[in-house]
């Protein structure tokens, strides 16, 4: 029997397309006012949303931008900044991003984290000219610019570039991203750790182009990215602030000792073939610019290229190698990259076994993306630190500022509560002060989360995971991570660091002023009996009578300090 067309009705919308919109993060800036005078958009009740507005009077002309100064004042114990420029001749100077007091009438406070907790500044923003203006935006590619930004509203456009001090509009065709930055770590060398220079090992080298021939314009691999010039002093604590051979390089404070600052790399993770847009160059010049001119050399950029063919032998060949290198970067960021590829890992990390969970290889990058970080790490031990980053991470503030806020918001945590605390979001607009949340999930991990308000639970007990020593289903209460948790197989001494007291005993003091050796933004969760794609891909470690203590993370934006990927690396 012919039953005709069946309708059948239309699925139901997402949750989330009936929650108000919020319609004032673009209120302009003509709508400026002081923060504390804010009435925010969100969170607050939907009587109070619908009465905000902006009447004509309220919209203002475009008010005057301020340049931006988020480095600290140097302290007596450590050496002198010395300005760093963006020519040889030390003539231009590096232009400042400019903001403007206040915020958008009606802006709506973070949904979750918090400016307030980390530090962060939340009473002034950003306009496009004022953020990306010193780069290259808003001005055409005859003068230097990038030809972005011509067309439209161009008010307070020029604002940059008449203020007191200021440099006129940079002629970045010209400019050498490497040596600008080579320059400018050389010039404040006496400020960090002297740097000793690894031996060469042209088979498994991670090699990076710190320079080019002077004959054949060919890129010379060098093991160091700082300057040749301060390497093989001692590395000790505190010393005299003399640059390169012994010269001094500040006079005021070459006859006292100095406190030494750690050096961190930023990795900017991209492939051989990556298409460069308008929007990523100046996106990599604000970096290079804030982060490593402008502190005085406290961060160096760097290329991680991933050479997406395996029967590429970059490991083997130093012309190809070089051939591709050249290739891989903008002409202005030539010099500043290393290549790898998965072949290459699988040959320096050869101990793996190979088990193409979900069809995926080991040492590829989707299962082993920080292999090339923790090997870099190795080759590059000059480096306390290494932050990664993928090429889609975006800032609208200033970068110095954000990483400077976070590096010291995580030093002052204590290790009590860490875990558990790291495994949730915070939502200010629910858990209240960052003290509520920590009290809470103190309440939690004693109490347990297993209840009927949590749709998680019984996920553990339902999955059907297969994996031996796999949790079936949670305690009534959770277990508090005190100390070292080694995987059962692993007896070797690892250094650890161990707790001097117990968990009840400890007054939220251990920890505190120590560097953080991962910091992650997104919650570092158990996967253990979760859905997550990569639950079940355990390599290297003996899972027949239990699984090892596991924390994973989405996405890979992530800072590991030379600890951490020391230990990586021997582990690997």
């Amino acid at each position: 029997v012919e039953m005709g067309t069946v309708e059948k009705s239309a699925p139901k919308p997402p949750p989330w397309e009936a929650f108000p919109f919020l319609k004032r993060y673009h209120g302009g800036i003509r709508t400026l006012i002081p923060k504390n005078k804010n009435t925010t958009e969100y969170p607050h009740d939907q009587a109070v949303m619908q009465n905000i507005s902006v009447s004509k009077q309220e919209i203002k002309p475009v008010p005057a931008s301020v340049p931006y100064d988020p480095y600290p004042q140097i302290e007596a114990e450590y050496a002198k900044k010395h300005e760093c420029f963006l020519d040889a001749a030390e003539t231009i100077k590096v232009p400042r991003v400019h903001y403007y007091p206040g915020i958008v009438k009606g802006f709506p406070e973070a949904v979750m984290g918090s400016y307030e907790v980390l530090g962060l500044r939340d009473d002034i923003c950003f306009d496009r000219f004022g953020r990306l203006g010193p780069y290259g935006y808003g001005y055409s590619v005859k003068r230097g610019g990038l030809g972005a930004g011509l067309n439209g509203d161009r008010e307070g456009a020029d604002q940059l570039w008449k203020v007191p001090d200021s440099t006129t509009e940079v002629d970045y065709s010209n400019i050498e991203w490497v040596k600008v930055q080579a320059a400018c770590a050389s010039k404040n060398a006496a400020r960090f750790n002297p740097v000793e220079k690894p031996g060469q090992n042209l088979f498994l080298d991670l090699k990076s182009d710190g320079q080019q021939a002077s004959q054949n314009n060919r890129l010379e691999p060098e093991r160091s990215l700082v300057d040749d010039s301060i390497v093989g002093k001692r590395d000790e604590s505190r010393i005299p602030a003399a640059g390169a051979n012994g010269t001094i390089i500040d006079p005021e404070t070459a006859q006292k000792n100095v406190t030494l600052l750690p050096r961190t790399a930023i990795l900017i993770r991209t492939w051989w073939d990556f298409h460069y847009t308008t929007e990523d160059v100046i996106y990599l010049r604000s970096l290079i610019a804030e982060l490593s001119l402008l502190s005085g050399g406290e961060f160096t950029v760097h290329f991680l290229v991933h050479v997406r063919d395996d029967n590429v032998p970059i490991w083997a060949d130093k012309k190809i190698y070089n051939r591709i290198l050249e290739n891989a970067l903008p002409a202005e960021f030539r010099g500043m990259g290393s290549l790898w590829s998965e072949r290459q890992m699988g040959l320096i990390y050869g101990g793996i076994q190979e088990s193409f969970f979900r069809d995926l290889p080991v040492h590829g990058v989707y299962r082993s993306t920080f292999m090339p970080v923790q090997y870099f790490s190795h080759q590059h031990p000059e480096y306390d630190f290494v932050w990664n980053l993928e090429m889609d991470v975006r800032y609208t503030g200033h970068w110095y500022h954000f990483f400077d806020q976070i590096r010291k918001w995580t030093k002052a945590q204590p290790r009590k509560g860490l875990w558990e605390r790291n495994g949730r979001f915070y939502i200010p607009s629910v858990h209240g002060s960052w003290e509520d949340f920590k009290q809470m999930v103190r309440v939690q991990t004693e109490m347990g989360t297993e209840s009927p308000n949590n749709i998680w639970s019984g996920l553990k007990s339902s999955t059907g995971n297969s994996i031996p020593g796999s949790r079936t289903a949670q305690s009534k209460s959770d277990k508090s991570i005190w100390g070292p948790e080694p995987p059962p197989d692993v007896l070797t001494n690892q250094n650890d660091d161990h707790p001097p007291t117990t968990y009840e005993k400890d007054k939220y003091e251990w920890g505190v002023n120590e560097e953080a050796d991962l910091i992650t933004f997104n919650p570092l969760f158990d996967p253990d009996g979760t859905t997550w794609f990569f639950t079940e891909d355990i390599t290297g470690y003996n899972t027949t009578a239990s699984l090892p203590p596991r924390r994973a993370a989405i996405t890979t934006t992530s800072r590991l300090s030379k600890r951490l990927l020391t230990l990586m690396h021997r582990e690997t």
